[in-house]
C-alpha cells in the first residue's frame, strides 16, 4: 500500500507544525487568541481610547453633580479635562434644546458659558 506525502501544514500565527485536523489553522488557543488580538489590535486601541475619554468625562460631570441637578461653568469642566467633542447621545426637546450625555450624565449649555447638569433617570430600558 502506498502512502501520500502530505505537505506540512503550520500554524497562521506561530509557523509551528500542525497535528489533528485537516481544516485546523493554529496550533494553540494561545496563538487562536494572538492572532485574533494582532488582527483587531488598531480597533482596539481606538476604541480604548474613545471608551476612556467617555469615562473620564462621565466621572467630571458626575463629580458636579452629586444631587442630580447642578450648574457649572464649561471653563471648570474643561479645567478638569472633560472633552465635549465626546458624548454617548443627545437628546432634543421640544422647544429645540440640546442634551448631550454621556451615558447617564448630561448636560445642556446656557447662557453666559454655563451648563446645567442633570441625571437622566430612565437611560436604560
Amino acid at each position: 500500500m502506498a502512502v501520500k506525502s502530505e505537505d506540512k501544514r503550520t500554524c497562521a500565527h506561530c509557523g509551528e507544525e500542525l497535528f489533528g485536523r485537516r481544516d485546523k489553522k493554529y496550533c494553540s488557543d494561545y496563538c487562536r487568541s494572538g492572532a485574533h488580538n494582532d488582527q483587531n489590535r488598531d480597533y482596539s486601541a481606538y476604541m480604548r481610547r474613545v471608551n476612556n475619554i467617555l469615562r473620564k468625562n462621565r466621572r467630571i460631570l458626575a463629580a458636579h453633580n452629586p444631587n442630580g441637578k447642578a450648574k457649572v461653568s464649561g471653563s471648570a469642566l474643561m479645567e478638569e479635562g472633560y472633552n465635549f467633542a465626546y458624548f454617548t447621545n443627545v437628546y432634543e426637546t421640544k422647544k429645540g434644546g440640546k442634551y448631550y450625555f454621556c451615558y447617564d450624565q448630561g448636560y445642556i449649555k446656557l447662557e453666559d458659558g454655563m451648563y446645567a447638569l442633570v441625571v437622566r433617570e430612565s437611560y436604560v430600558k
